[in-house]
């Protein structure tokens, strides 16, 4: 009889302990639930009210068990299948903790919390179009707070639809302004928009509404990647792996971060980390295949390329990476293969344009006309407009279009070859290609690279125009030292003084080259260093740009040049040319060889170790005094 009393007791009691959960007393709850539970073992709500606690204390294992237990004697509560749910994923259970949603919801289709909540473990599984669809659903059935339009953002995100995600992330924020998630959210958003300075601020404003926000410290390290600002994106990663350790995406960040700061050991290092964190993670071993690269480890690079691919084969970047590996060893027949998957950022041939016939190659060319463009940067248009020159010689017309700086330059190569802007339309055509795929149609080897010199000529009237003002007197050396400040220049570029030694070499006259980013060096120069700057006319913005530059070089005895697109307009006039090249160069000065078989009239100087232009310019300097006036002058080609 006094058992049968207690049990009669037990609503009021189970009422006590939930208002003193409801007082935020937890452990006091506890203690009165635990005795409660002594006294009726089965009791349901005191077996799930428990577990929400023990939840709330961080002790999941104990939560599963208490709200298993309450399920197994009534599992017709919806709330109880939710609270599982949660616990399950928060010890990392997602595929368990999604059945328990679909429980809850199999129950009561319209729980806002429990579509939430799935939504949540549908993004962390990756599956970002379920996760947008759950997210829609629970805003559907009212959940109409900053969480769930902040995390909805998040899938849109991963769906790569940003414009939407910073919307959904922008309505987070007009029903929390405070929430950090949000703001950091829409700062992801915006990166991928390019908007990087308004994604800058969103990420500072997450950090200082949350310092410790580890994601917001991630973010901020991208953005900062992408604006060039390695030193301060670095220190926002170490800060986001200090509070987070495991975030592979820090992790993996951070080493791309090392990368192009020319720290290949520390930067492998992050990828591993990263990889050891998430083994499926594709960028990360993609960026581990750049670091042994750099590292010159060839092998495990094209492993780890493989390893990109196997996971992400719709992904572009590890298939060029690993095509730069073959063709840098020579290996063309695997690399243009390879290099066809390449990404094209610089520009891209509106889809209209592309209304003829793709050329592979087997098609007879005689009588047809056949469009071809570049679609990377100026470098590789100056290194393969000659092959424009063979499709000429198949008797085509060659409609060829070019970067608008080039054009006046490039309507020099032949008389059947019509050079156009980038926003000019090619009219009507039969066929078309791109024009770096040209080299894998007619199956360019090591063998047939054509590299017959010079196919690009300087107008006389300028070279004459240069040559009266240059003068005659002693060894004029054109010289230039910087590119771009796009990441392919890192480690390409190094500092004018480098060519002090030069300088003060007797009878050289050092011509400056160097237009844009690099030129203010000119400003700065030690007292007895004497470098010829050719003034505001030299080298125009506009489609005349590279017409000076090419007169001068006529001009001159020698080019030294570092590897910018100056080096490839040196290499197709045949004008002698000196390239300085960092330790690991681009693809196409191959590996460990002084010669280019693209330009018969240069000659290459590499690192013998990463960053060791003094080497570099010691070797330069002590062929150049024991040169001779004679280099080597191209066999003109028709």
């Amino acid at each position: 009889m006094a058992a049968d009393r207690e049990t009669a007791a037990a609503p009021a009691a189970f009422e006590h302990g939930v208002m003193l959960y409801r007082q935020g007393r937890l452990a006091d709850a506890e203690i009165h639930l635990g005795r409660l539970l002594n006294i009726s073992p089965q009791h349901v709500e005191t077996l799930h009210l428990l577990g929400v606690i023990a939840a709330q204390t961080g002790r999941f294992d104990r939560a599963i068990e208490f709200i298993s237990r309450a399920i197994a004697h009534n599992g017709t509560v919806a709330a109880a299948h939710r609270h599982l749910g949660n616990a399950l994923r928060d010890v990392g259970r997602l595929q368990e903790a999604l059945a328990s949603y679909d429980r809850a919801i199999a129950l009561r289709a319209d729980f806002k919390e429990a579509h939430a909540h799935r939504g949540l473990v549908l993004l962390t599984l990756r599956r970002a179009e379920e996760a947008l669809a759950s997210f829609d659903r629970a805003i559907a059935c009212g959940a109409d707070d900053a969480a769930v339009h902040t995390f909805r953002g998040s899938a849109l995100i991963d769906l790569q639809r940003p414009v939407e995600a910073a919307a959904s992330c922008e309505r987070a924020i007009l029903r929390q302004g405070n929430f950090p998630a949000a703001h950091a959210n829409r700062a992801a958003a915006l990166y991928v928009l390019g908007r990087y300075e308004e994604a800058l601020a969103g990420c500072d404003t997450a950090i200082s509404l949350q310092p410790g926000y580890a994601e917001a410290h991630a973010h901020r390290g991208a953005v900062l990647y992408a604006l060039r600002r390695l030193d301060a994106a670095l220190a926002s990663l170490d800060t986001a792996i200090v509070l987070q350790p495991r975030s592979a995406f820090a992790h993996n960040l951070r080493g791309l971060a090392l990368l192009d700061l020319q720290r290949p050991v520390a930067a492998l290092a992050s990828c591993d980390q990263a990889l050891a964190l998430q083994p499926d993670f594709a960028d990360a071993y993609n960026n581990r295949g750049l670091a042994q690269g750099d590292l010159r480890q060839w092998k495990s690079a094209i492993d780890s390329f493989d390893q990109a691919i196997a996971l992400r084969p719709q992904v572009p970047e590890p298939y060029f990476n690993k095509a730069i590996r073959h063709l840098q060893a020579g290996e063309f027949e695997s690399g243009w293969d390879l290099y066809e998957r390449r990404p094209t950022s610089d520009r891209i041939i509106p889809q209209a344009w592309l209304n003829g016939v793709p050329w592979n190659g087997e098609q007879s060319l005689e009588g047809k006309t056949i469009f071809t463009y570049g679609e990377q940067g100026l470098g590789d248009t100056l290194q393969f407009c000659r092959y424009a020159k063979l499709l000429e010689a198949r008797g085509a017309r060659v409609v060829l279009s070019v970067q608008d700086s080039l054009r006046t330059l490039l309507r020099g190569l032949g008389p059947s070859i019509e050079v156009i802007g980038v926003s000019e339309p090619p009219g009507n055509y039969d066929f078309h290609c791109p024009l770096l795929s040209l080299p894998r149609v007619l199956r360019t080897r090591i063998d047939s690279i054509p590299a017959a010199i010079p196919y690009l000529r300087p107008d006389p009237e300028r070279v004459a125009k240069w040559r009266e003002r240059l003068g005659a007197q002693g060894r004029l050396i054109g010289i230039r030292w910087q590119g771009s400040i796009r990441r392919v220049d890192i480690g390409r570029s190094f500092s004018l003084r480098q060519f002090e030694v030069i300088a003060n070499t007797p009878r050289v006259r050092l011509v400056s080259l160097q237009k844009g980013p690099g030129s203010e060096q000119l400003l700065s120069l030690p007292p007895q260093m004497r470098v010829e700057d050719l003034g505001s006319d030299f080298e125009p913005e506009g489609p005349d740009a590279f017409l000076d530059v090419a007169a001068v070089m006529h001009c001159l005895e020698l080019v030294i040049t570092s590897d910018t697109s100056i080096a490839h307009l040196a290499g197709a006039l045949g004008r002698p040319t000196w390239v300085a090249l960092k330790h690991q160069p681009d693809w196409r000065w191959m590996l460990d060889r002084d010669d280019s078989p693209w330009y018969p009239t240069m000659r290459l100087f590499r690192q013998q170790q990463p960053g060791d232009w003094d080497g570099v310019f010691a070797r330069i300097h002590s062929e150049l005094t024991g040169a001779s006036r004679e280099f080597p002058q191209p066999q003109h080609s028709t």
